[in-house]
């Protein structure tokens, strides 16, 4: 977290959000309903769980996985664009970039221009994160994994969330990250990160039962 900043791994990708600002997760057991709903920005993942109950009932960006079987399934969906927190959302992030055709055979994977088509009708803002951001995570999760690690959303977008924010600014309230789920993420590089985040005053972590 003590590197030099560099903006362009965000680049007009996410624009800086309104303090104070919440992320999260959908880590079961979060019971800080009132203290997520009083954030100015409230950035949720995927299938946000406790949405409407514990986890608060506000929401300002959504974070959807572009690529894989999830987004497929909501592509198949025909009552997605129906779902409370997209309707209620003011904003779409896609974690990742769209893959050159060439890339993304024989088997479809990457969902990305099929996920803007299907948003399009809400007119609302979709911000998809750069190739550079995801070049930047791996890059800071390296020295606690083997080989390429495979960064999950919400490290992605907390990374660069944070990014976006001046040095000095008031702390990332982050709760209901677990850093458990499928297990092809580095959950425990992503941990030590946000621990590491936490301790430079960049971010204030809430995990559940917290």
């Amino acid at each position: 977290m003590n590197a030099p900043v560099d903006p362009s791994f965000v680049g007009d990708a996410l624009p800086r959000l309104d303090r104070p600002l919440a992320v999260v997760g959908n880590a079961p057991g979060v019971e800080a309903a009132a203290a997520i709903d009083a954030a100015a920005c409230i950035v949720r993942f995927n299938n946000v769980a406790g949405f409407g109950g514990a986890a608060g009932s506000r929401v300002t960006h959504l974070a959807l996985v572009n690529r894989g079987g999830q987004m497929r399934a909501w592509l198949a969906d025909p009552r997605f664009l129906d779902r409370p927190v997209v309707r209620a959302a003011q904003a779409f992030i896609l974690p990742f970039p769209m893959l050159p055709a060439e890339h993304n055979r024989p088997e479809q994977t990457c969902w990305t221009r099929e996920a803007l088509a299907r948003l399009a009708p809400l007119g609302k803002p979709v911000h998809v994160l750069p190739e550079a951001l995801h070049e930047e995570g791996r890059r800071r999760l390296a020295p606690g994994t083997t080989g390429r690690p495979n960064p999950s959303t919400g490290y992605l977008v907390t990374l660069a969330l944070l990014l976006a924010r001046p040095a000095g600014s008031e702390p990332v309230d982050a709760y209901g990250f677990g850093f458990a789920g499928w297990p092809g993420h580095p959950w425990a590089a992503e941990r030590a990160w946000f621990a590491e985040a936490e301790a430079a005053g960049r971010l204030r972590l809430h995990e559940a039962g917290r």
